[in-house]
């Protein structure tokens, strides 16, 4: 009889730690090799820890939301010949005992019965109640003639009163449960990066309104008859603007290191796409913006973002992003205030868009407008840089024919 710990393995360099997220196992479970036992989470990646040897769980070694250092024990498994992997024999099935039909016995109902599912009284007749009732429902301010009594002959009883209080009187329970949630995993790598950015980065925030008529109308052109293939939206524009915004203002693309007190400017443009999933916001990188068409751009973005959703993008996929944007789509509001993805200087944040009347010099005619919210890290783009950059972005995709001429 053998017992063999399976330990957290080195998962990355310079990785120390992980947070345990998810356990597929407990202890009594039988387990063949490269099972999986469980999945951790570093700063990078969400990795999946496999069993190496058949056998049965007999210890675990944490629970969801704790963190592990490299090299602790995860799990205990018991292996050896002995250990039983296949399923027990069924039981023969035992003889069927033949049971002779009840008779159906009628239950009388009586008068009473009857009153407990009776309708409230009408006006014109006195409600049946006992007097420490009626007093009761003076003292709450509750008409009798309102409430159905389950008493016997449909008296209201105290027990009617107290269903009516607990619902505030409106007849709707009211609802008291109390969950608390435990932040664990990606939640709470995503709580400790927003209070890191929100606490050491002092935001500058710049909401400028663009015209996004002609890139709405040139998308159009682009998708048509396109079938199956990937179609543009609005995002692979804006990125194409951020890199022909970032030639003219390179220190937007760039990182802070605030302990060094060092800046870092980036030739290459590679912009972080903030993605829901169903476990929260990752943000994966579409790598040489600078590099690539609007239709490259579009399929990347495609890509990364189907596989952040089913939990198949790679830990480099995730990693090194220079500048980041964040969109709700549809559900976005006219403005919001993103806050920067630490070490960055830059978030564009894009809001939804809208047919409003414009003034065109002559007369009001329809538009479609959308608003920028960029945030900046003022200890490194001062005021005035930043609405250099977002005045660049704005010409950028107000004219977009200039996206396509830049060299």
């Amino acid at each position: 009889m053998n017992t063999i710990s399976v330990k957290l393995p080195d998962i990355g360099e310079g990785v120390t730690e992980a947070e345990l997220v998810e356990w597929y196992v407990k202890v009594g479970d039988l387990v063949r090799e490269d099972d999986v036992l469980a999945d951790v989470m570093t700063d990078k990646a969400t990795v999946e820890i496999p069993s190496i040897c058949d056998g049965k769980i007999t210890w675990i070694g944490g629970e969801v939301g704790e963190i592990l250092a490299v090299g602790s024990e995860l799990v205990k498994i018991e292996t050896a010949e002995a250990v039983v992997t296949e399923a027990p024999k069924e039981k023969p099935p035992e003889p069927v005992k033949k049971v002779e039909a009840k008779k159906e016995i009628k239950v009388p109902v009586t008068k009473s019965m009857k009153a407990r599912a009776s309708a409230p009284p009408s006006k014109g007749k006195k409600p049946l109640a006992a007097p420490a009732v009626r007093e009761r429902a003076k003292e709450a301010g509750l008409d009798l003639h309102k409430i159905s009594g389950t008493g016997q002959d449909g008296q209201i009883i105290h027990a009617d009163l107290d269903a009516l209080l607990v619902s505030g009187g409106s007849g709707r329970a009211k609802n008291t449960s109390v969950n608390d949630i435990k932040i664990v995993g990606l939640r709470r790598k995503i709580a400790n990066r927003m209070a890191t950015a929100n606490t050491r980065i002092p935001h500058i925030t710049i909401i400028e309104e663009v015209d996004v008529t002609e890139v709405e109308t040139l998308r159009a052109k682009l998708n048509d008859n396109r079938e199956d293939k990937v179609k543009l939206t609005v995002l692979p524009f804006i990125l194409s603007a951020i890199a022909g915004a970032v030639r003219e203002n390179p220190e937007m693309n760039a990182i802070f290191d605030d302990e060094a007190g060092v800046v870092t400017q980036f030739g290459g443009v590679q912009v972080g796409i903030a993605t829901a999933t169903d476990k929260g916001l990752v943000v994966p990188v579409v790598r040489h913006v600078e590099a690539r068409s609007v239709w490259s751009i579009a399929a990347e973005i495609t890509r990364l973002s189907e596989a952040a959703r089913t939990g198949d993008v790679k830990r480099e996929e995730l990693t090194s992003s220079t500048i980041t944007v964040t969109s709700l789509g549809p559900l976005g509001a006219l403005a919001t205030t993103p806050i920067i993805n630490h070490p960055e200087v830059a978030i564009i944040g894009v809001n939804k868009m809208a047919v409003r009347p414009m003034w065109n010099g002559a007369e009001f005619v329809p538009r479609t407008m959308m608003n920028l919210s960029c945030s900046f890290d003022h200890r490194v783009i001062d005021g005035w840089e930043a609405a250099v950059f977002v005045q660049k972005l704005k010409s950028l995709l107000e004219t977009p024919a200039l996206i396509f001429m830049i060299d």
